[in-house]
Order: structure tokens, then sequence, then C-alpha cells
């Protein structure tokens, strides 16, 4: 019979991005959490921006939002532990009904879920009679049910010309929506919402990582200002960009997207040199080992979403993952 995983075995995995020192200080919380995992029938979901303890220490399932939303359905244990933000519990919760889901941090939002509402779509609706809704899936349960159908960044284009129209309401991310656009043909009417760490890039950036780091492949994620993408030698979301260093195998690059997605893409690649611009999410910070154990031991916080929004919600995501 083959030992449990424990902290101690598992460091390997991290030693290159991770101190001896700061692991030890981990390892009780990792060891409790795997415990709690095996008598709970657990799974953690994390997202490519959680710390490398908890992406590579005590998560089962890894990736961007559409990787997490496809696999969420997959799921066979009693309780999901969504080591992300609110948005991503909701969906979650959304595809697997019956399960109990829990958020560690309810404070874990969303700057793009919070810069839309259902009434703004009811407004954008009379405005733009007629002209279908796609919503990024960085939204709120009750949006995703005002909407027709979602999107990720790593899927928006196909999602808005799957739709066959020539016009498209796409929410809530200004850059994204005008990123999609040099790509397609489809008109795109975009909001204003933004995302609070990857509007922070600029072109100037781009052209000083490239004076200092000289030969440096520069990848952005497509939540950042069209300029930024023009200037980057690649735009993709965080899988795609996973992938790209995987099969690019670039001698150094910089990810312009939040700032723990390079560790976690590093313990992969000890050949690449990964030049670090560090924007952190704060919302996603909030998630720690200490409140995941919590979560599990405490019930706590379970994500809930009202039954009359959860329909229409879980209809827009299953037509997304159903193209």
């Amino acid at each position: 019979m083959n030992e449990p995983i424990s902290a101690a075995s598992l460091y390997d995995r991290v030693s290159r991005v991770i101190p001896k020192a700061e692991w030890m200080s981990f390892q009780d919380d990792v060891n409790a959490i795997l415990a709690l995992k095996r008598d709970r029938n657990a799974v953690i979901l994390a997202h490519n921006y959680q710390t490398p303890e908890i992406f590579h220490g005590v998560a089962d399932i890894v990736g961007d939002s559409l990787a997490l939303a496809r696999k969420a359905m997959e799921v066979e244990a009693d309780v999901i532990v969504v080591a992300g933000v609110h948005f991503m519990a909701e969906t979650a919760k959304l595809l697997n009904p019956e399960k109990t889901v829990l958020i560690p941090d309810m404070g874990a939002g969303c700057s793009l879920a919070d810069s839309i509402t259902p009434e703004d779509i009811a407004l954008l609706r009379k405005a733009y009679p007629g002209v279908p809704v796609v919503t990024y899936v960085n939204t709120s349960a009750a949006v995703k049910a005002a909407s027709d159908i979602c999107c990720t960044s790593g899927n928006a284009r196909q999602v808005v010309e799957s739709l066959g129209v020539p016009r498209v309401l796409m929410l809530p991310d200004e850059y994204l929506a005008k990123n999609v656009a040099r790509e397609t043909h489809v008109e795109l009417i975009a909001w204003r919402g933004h995302c609070e760490v990857h509007e922070l890039f600029t072109a100037d950036d781009i052209r000083e990582l490239r004076e200092s780091h000289p030969g440096v492949t520069v990848l952005a994620h497509p939540e950042c200002p069209p300029d930024v993408v023009e200037a980057a030698d690649f735009s993709g979301s965080t899988a795609v960009m996973s992938d790209y260093v995987s099969r690019e195998r670039p001698a150094r690059v910089v990810l312009l997207t939040e700032c723990s997605m390079s560790d976690n893409v590093a313990v992969h690649h000890p050949d690449v040199e990964f030049i670090r611009p560090c924007n952190l999410c704060p919302h996603m910070k909030r998630i720690t080992l200490g409140n995941i154990r919590t979560a599990l031991e405490e019930n706590r916080h379970e994500v809930t979403v009202d039954p009359a929004i959860a329909v229409a919600a879980r209809r827009a995501v299953e037509r997304m993952l159903n193209i």
C-alpha cells in the first residue's frame, strides 16, 4: 500500500520557488489539509494565481477559469474548496449544485465582477435590442444569469463567433473586448470594466523590460490594455501562456499577469529564466493555507446560489462549455 502524501515528500516539487525554511512553516497546515481532504472526501480547485504552496502543495485541480469550470463538472468528491475568488466558487456551485462548495475567504472578490450588475445588462439590452450578451466568467452568478452565454479569456473569440451574428455586447472587460475585436470581424460593444492587476501594465513597461533583459520573450494576458498586447510577443490566457512556455522553451520570459503565475510555471521549467514584474492580486492573496484548513475543519464558508438565478446562470456557463 502506498504511503499517504505528506508535506515532507512534496517539498522537492517546490524547492526552486520556496525556501526550505519557509516550507517548514507551511508543513503543519499542508499535512492537516491533506488529512482533511481524505477524511471529508474533498478536493481543492486552485487558480493559476494561487501561491506555490497552495498550487503545488495541496491543490487537486489547477488551471485557469476555463479549465477549472470544465474540471469542476467531473469532480466526484463531496466537498469542493475553491482556492480562488468568489465568482469561481459560484461557478463551481452552479456546475455542482448537490455538492458542498467552500471558499476560504468571502472577501476574495474581483474588480471585474464588481464592475457590472444585472441592472446594467438590462439597460444595455434596451439600448441595443436583439444584440446578444457575452459575459466573461469573471462575473457574479446574477450577471451570468442575465447573459446569453459566458466566455473566458481563452475562448472569447470562439464564443463570439459561434453566435453567428454581426454585433455582440461583450462584458465587462473593456480591454479583453478590444483585444478580441482585433481578431474577429464581429463588432464588439464593450463595457468599461478593468482588472485591477492587468490594467497596471503599460507599453513602457515592455520597452524597459526589453532594454533591461535583452532577448526576453514577453507574454501578455488579454486583460492587459491593447497597446500592451500589441507590444508583446504573444498574448493568451494563463493556460495558453503556460502552454507557450512548455512548447517554445524561451531562454528568458516575462509573463505580464499576476505574480504567482510565474512561480507556478517556473516549477516545471528549470531551464527557463523568469523575469517577474510583480503585480499581485489582493483578492487571490486572501486565500492561504491557514484559511483553507479552517474551511475544511469548520465547513467555512459555504457558497450558495439562489435557485432562481442558478438555472439561467448555469445555462450561460454550459452553453460556453458545449462549444
